[in-house]
């Protein structure tokens, strides 16, 4: 009589535990038994950096209707694909960017250009512009509702807020019917009077405010941006002016952290964008380089990782959060000047507004795959990336994930800058150099930034 052993495995250790999942392999880990190991890793690490950048293709699509540069763009709060743009052609749009539909337009909102658009409460659209009047409307209802019975085109806002001068930007406040306006000083207006209600300029300023956002934490504080170099924080509830600082060169965009209440992004006219810690704004915490011509705008993900920005050299370019190079970058042949980026509310978008006049959609994550993911395929991505991260350190993976195809024109304008910069420190050091020890000690750029600071 012959005994027999017989082997038995429980079957979940070898089969999938729902239908379409991966089925499970087993894997002897030890290394003498997988000599070649390393070297399969980094070839597939390898892979997996070539593939990102095959797979990048970051245009989605371009949202018509406006005629002209498309300065101003605002998310609506609280959903996910509502985008307002204005235009310098006076008209304004609202657009649902998941069905790339238009859900409110009005191609004669203001006489002359649109500065700038936010949302109020109950999802009103509040618009300035040139023409010294702001503007309340309705964008709630469709155009087949609409009681007056005129067309999109000649819609009549619910509210008219006559000012004295052109308007440069306008945010509303978080909680209250309150909203902040730019000009040639900052005002607070109340959604139920005609008229101002408190000005919080400071009496010896003579700044052009170009922008001004209202904190997304302590609602109350609200931060501006002017020609003459200045960036202030206000407080509504003592109607002054608490901090202010002189910067080197003019800034034309704020935005302020979602995560991080204490955090401001700038983007300056001098290339570069600098986050600022509002607790010490005597230096920047992190400055950003990358653009080769002034940076026109700027907006934070709402996960508080990321950072777009759009520049005079016709790029949109995309920041990790700490990280001051190496960002991603979009470009067409045939977009201009971007002068207004924003995301969606679900991180995953970029939208920006350019000189064309077009209204254009971005992927956040260049190689993104739209659509649904299998458990497979994520299974496959989340891999990938572990691969990237581990090998980030390798020569050719890293310059395979960090190089990015640029425009000729920014190319070499990016060369022409590298050329100016070496000079101007090399000249710094000569000039160091032959004069007495103690007298002129090297500057670190971060500390030339702020030139004055006044609270």
């Amino acid at each position: 009589m012959v005994k027999i052993n017989v082997l038995q495995h429980a079957p979940s250790a070898h089969l999938p535990q729902r239908p379409g999942d991966p089925t499970p392999t087993s894997r002897n880990l030890d290394p003498l038994m997988h000599p070649f190991a390393r070297a399969r890793e980094r070839t597939r690490a390898l892979n997996a950096a070539k593939m990102e950048r095959m797979f990048a293709k970051p245009f989605i699509a371009a949202l018509e209707g406006h005629v002209d540069a498309v300065e101003a763009m605002a998310r609506k709060p609280d959903t996910l694909d509502i985008v307002a743009s204005g235009s310098w052609d006076g008209g304004l749009i609202v657009h649902d960017v998941s069905r790339r539909t238009k859900v409110f337009q009005n191609d004669q909102a203001h006489k002359g250009k649109v500065s700038d658009v936010c949302f109020g409460q109950e999802g009103r659209l509040l618009s300035c512009g040139v023409d010294r009047n702001i503007k309340l409307w309705n964008t709630e209802s469709s155009f087949d509702d609409d009681e007056s019975g005129a067309g999109p085109s000649q819609r009549k806002p619910a509210s008219i807020f006559p000012g004295k001068s052109a308007f440069n930007s306008i945010d509303h406040h978080r909680y209250d019917p309150l909203f902040a306006t730019g000009s040639n000083l900052v005002q607070v207006w109340d959604e139920t009077k005609s008229a101002a209600v408190s000005n919080l300029t400071l009496p010896t300023s003579t700044e052009t405010v170009t922008a001004v956002r209202f904190n997304l934490s302590e609602a109350s504080v609200l931060a501006s941006i002017g020609s003459d170099r200045s960036f202030t924080l206000y407080d509504i509830r003592t109607g002054k002016a608490e901090r202010r600082i002189i910067m080197q060169m003019r800034s034309n965009a704020l935005s302020w952290s979602p995560t991080f209440p204490t955090s401001v992004l700038l983007a300056s006219e001098d290339h570069n964008l600098y986050t600022f810690d509002i607790r010490s704004l005597n230096t920047p915490t992190q400055i950003y380089k990358g653009h080769v011509a002034a940076v026109m705008s700027c907006d934070w993900s709402p996960t508080g990782l990321e950072f777009v920005s759009g520049g005079w050299d016709r790029t949109v370019r995309i920041w990790k959060e700490g990280h001051g190079s190496a960002p991603e970058v979009y470009h067409t042949k045939r977009m201009q000047r971007v002068m207004s980026t924003v995301y969606t509310g679900d991180a995953r978008f970029v939208l920006s507004g350019s000189d064309d006049g077009n209204v254009r959609i971005w992927k956040a994550h260049a190689s993104d795959k739209l659509g649904i993911i299998t458990a497979r395929e994520r299974a496959a991505i989340e891999y990938r990336e572990t691969l990237k991260s581990r090998w980030k350190a390798d020569s050719e993976v890293n310059k395979i994930s960090r190089v990015r195809h640029l425009p000729k024109p920014v190319y070499k304008a990016a060369q022409l800058k590298r050329t100016m910069l070496e000079a101007q420190r090399v000249k710094e050091e000569r000039r160091r150099k032959h004069t007495r020890a103690g007298e002129d000690k090297p500057k670190a750029q971060r500390k030339k930034v702020v030139i004055a600071e006044q609270s």
